[in-house]
């Protein structure tokens, strides 16, 4: 069997992969909302949801760094990562080990596309189909809510000491344009170190990710000393930045999260 992954590339299974390693923790939850948890052998040790996973499987390291040894004595069928989250040098390696299919998502429908690509990847293309089916959905009645609301303009910090922002080319960036807000640093690319006294414009908001660094309500009070006109709030950054199944609850998020600003 021939499958494609998100870069494109052929990868020649001869069955159905039996033994999965996720390297990647929102692909980890999206499999286990496919039906997949008893195929799963090895995660990472952010793969924190379900928070019982890390309990019943191998942890064999994390995005950027991974035993090797472990993944090998795991016998996979096949290696799961993404081209953002993990490093080209760990996927040459791993590709001695096994098959290993890439991600690579900046938006809404790539996630979808990667959702898709499971299904047939693992044979569970009704349940994929469903749970794509249910995101659409639930994105076009976020769309209908919000539609005469105010666009707002924000800068999403994912990082202190220095100071670092999600930019364009990401799919942080995707999620504040579904949400009707205009990232601040849109014109700049990734995820860059910004300097506070930069932002000369004044901001409708400042969001502070939960991840990866974890903010606080102390950092709330020390941005607001700085920009005292500025709403400042603590967001959950996996509804951000988690692009498989976690989707499907993300618009009810963002629908809370659009009153509060409001208020």
């Amino acid at each position: 069997m021939k499958h494609k992954d998100q870069l494109n590339r052929i990868l020649e299974l001869k069955e159905i992969p039996k033994r999965i390693v996720s390297l990647v923790p929102s692909q980890t939850e999206l499999l286990v909302d496919l039906g997949l948890e008893f195929s799963i052998v090895g995660i990472t040790k952010f793969c924190i949801h379900p928070s019982s996973l890390r309990n019943k499987k191998a942890v064999v390291g994390g995005t950027k760094q991974v035993h090797f040894d472990k993944i090998r004595n795991l016998s996979p069928d096949i290696i799961l990562c993404n081209k953002e989250e993990n490093t080209k040098e760990m996927i040459l390696e791993l590709e001695k080990i096994a098959p290993v299919h890439l991600s690579d998502i900046y938006n809404l429908d790539d996630a979808l596309e990667l959702i898709d690509l499971y299904g047939a990847l693992f044979s569970v293309e009704k349940k994929a189909e469903t749970l794509a089916e249910n995101i659409k959905i639930n994105n076009l009645d976020f769309r209908l809510y919000k539609e005469n609301q105010p666009e707002l303009k924000v800068a999403y910090f994912i990082w202190k000491n220095p100071w670092m922002v999600a930019a364009k080319d990401t799919f942080i960036d995707d999620m504040l344009s579904v949400n009707g807000f205009k990232n601040y640093f849109g014109d700049l690319e990734r995820y860059p170190e910004v300097n506070l006294n930069s932002i000369t414009e004044e901001l409708n908001v400042i969001l502070l990710s939960s991840e990866p660094y974890p903010f606080k309500s102390t950092h709330i009070e020390e941005l607001r000393v700085q920009f005292p006109n500025t709403k400042i709030i603590l967001v959950d950054g996996e509804f951000f930045s988690w692009y498989g199944s976690r989707l499907e609850h993300a618009f009810d998020y963002f629908k809370i999260l659009r009153q509060e600003l409001l208020e």
